[in-house]
């Protein structure tokens, strides 16, 4: 049963976290911490689906070429992509070429626009908060899902955005810190609240 490891600099980590230096430097610095802004919060929507059957470690590696492909995440621009801008992207070596991911990007960017209406996609994903958050001591004790991220799935779909299903959602919610997947003794736990 996989607890957290004790790295060189003798700091306690999620077992993933400690496995490369791009994930250390992720698993310290911003998973599960609150992001702010609507384009971080579509960042991360977006990255999660883009990750969907690939490892983290692809689309991390990949990220700054993603945040230059989608104009940093700025819903408007995104949501005005037009067949050019999806040919464009389809050619971009330096981002996942998936056609389906590349549509959903463009999809859920004009859902974000639309969303405004309601408080915003920030809030929106904050609603869907549970009341109490796990506490995995083991990996063995961390879900793919909730209850909350089959909520959160199926709220947004009614709102049009697609590519989020329950498990990429759960990932969602422990990349902003509403859950906080850091396992019990790792040197994170907590960072959401700090």
């Amino acid at each position: 049963m996989p607890g957290p490891i004790v790295g060189d600099d003798g700091l306690a980590r999620c077992p993933w976290g400690a496995s490369h230096p791009v994930h250390l430097a992720y698993h310290d610095a911003e998973w599960g911490m609150p992001v702010h802004g609507e384009a971080a919060h579509l960042e991360r929507l977006t990255l999660e689906a883009f990750q969907s059957g690939l490892s983290w470690l692809t689309i991390l590696n990949k990220r700054p070429a993603f945040r230059a492909a989608f104009a940093g995440f700025d819903a408007d621009v995104v949501a005005a992509y037009d067949d050019a801008d999806r040919a464009r992207l389809m050619a971009d070596a330096g981002i996942v070429r998936n056609r389906l991911k590349v549509d959903a990007a463009i999809t859920n960017a004009a859902a974000t626009v639309a969303l405004r209406e309601e408080g915003g996609l920030a809030a929106f994903i904050e609603g869907f908060r549970p009341e109490v958050g796990p506490a995995p001591v083991t990996t063995e004790d961390m879900v793919a899902t909730s209850a909350e991220s089959v909520a959160l799935s199926k709220a947004l779909k009614k709102k049009g955005f697609v590519f989020v299903g329950p498990t990429t959602m759960y990932a969602l919610m422990e990349a902003i810190g509403i859950v906080d997947d850091h396992l019990v003794g790792c040197h994170r736990r907590g960072c959401a609240n700090a």
